[in-house]
């Protein structure tokens, strides 16, 4: 079941921070509890991808996206991911959430997000999301003005740019065996 109290909890704890710019880290914590665990006793992978919605919503209100997308009719949803699961991760554990913006295409915007235990990665996601209304996909560049920043994206890293590339290749609908 989604963490509809632990997201709630997470908004309330961000409705007074100050707002964020397109391009900062929204930084949040996160306690591993019993129920986020696979049968070996580690945080669960599909949970590690709901645990990254807890930082990355409230980041986009933040933002004023939730302003934005009201007064718009849109919404925002994810397109892809890539994860990387370093560091086993158990009960009870804290750990630091890092959420940032790093650019945006045509038809796509790119969050990095990653979950430390002190000085110690344990995962790291690049996620791509779309704005998106009843008619489709909105033009990033359409949303990021809405915002107030100018519409060009900055030159993202080239293992951002070589991860579109590589999944721009990828058969779409896959081959039915």
């Amino acid at each position: 079941m989604y963490p509809y109290i632990r997201m709630a909890n997470e908004l309330w704890k961000f409705r007074k921070a100050p707002p964020l710019g397109l391009f900062d880290p929204h930084i949040s914590t996160h306690r591993i509890w019993p129920w986020d665990l696979d049968p070996w006793r580690e945080l669960n992978n599909g949970r590690t991808l709901t645990l990254f919605d807890l930082g990355r919503i409230p980041m986009s209100v933040r933002m004023g996206f939730e302003k934005v997308a009201k007064a718009n009719g849109w919404g925002i949803t994810v397109a892809g991911n890539t994860t990387r699961y370093r560091k086993r991760v158990t009960v009870f554990q804290k750990l630091t959430q890092i959420s940032r913006v790093v650019g945006w295409d045509d038809r796509f915007g790119y969050i990095e997000q990653s979950f430390w235990r002190g000085d110690e990665c344990t995962n790291h996601m690049l996620l791509r999301y779309a704005f998106i209304s009843k008619g489709g996909i909105v033009k990033p560049a359409q949303v990021i003005a809405a915002l107030g920043y100018p519409t060009e994206s900055p030159a993202m890293p080239d293992w951002i740019t070589a991860w579109i590339t590589a999944d721009a290749l990828r058969p779409w609908p896959p081959l039915r065996h």
